[in-house]
């Protein structure tokens, strides 16, 4: 089962976030041969536009970073998002949710410059 964790971004704002990937006994999960992938939406139907985040994966420590640049976060509308992150064993194809919930976002009034 994914953990669930609430985000904020401020729009204008750089964003990033760590995803610690554990295994079922609470210990650093590696990701050797996972690749990762999340977005992030107005709503889960698909006709929902996607945003898709940028991904680091630390596979020995077991860290996915999701981030968004602010050129992004500026043209996202405020208010609620949902969104996850997956990880996909290579070798077999496998997917597993490591973490999904709601990422709330603030209207900038400055912007970016």
């Amino acid at each position: 089962m994914a953990a669930i964790a609430n985000l904020t971004i401020d729009a204008g704002s750089s964003f990033s976030s760590d995803v610690d990937v554990l295994d079922n006994d609470g210990n650093v999960f590696s990701l050797v041969g996972y690749t990762a992938e999340g977005k992030m939406s107005k709503g889960y139907s698909e006709t929902y536009p996607r945003v898709y985040f940028d991904i680091t994966v630390y596979e020995n420590d077991g860290i996915v970073t999701i981030s968004l640049n602010p050129e992004d976060t500026i043209q996202l509308e405020d208010g609620r998002w949902v969104y996850d992150v997956q990880i996909t064993e290579t070798a077999t194809g496998a997917v597993t949710r490591v973490v999904e919930g709601i990422i709330t976002v603030y209207p900038s009034v400055s912007g970016i410059a």
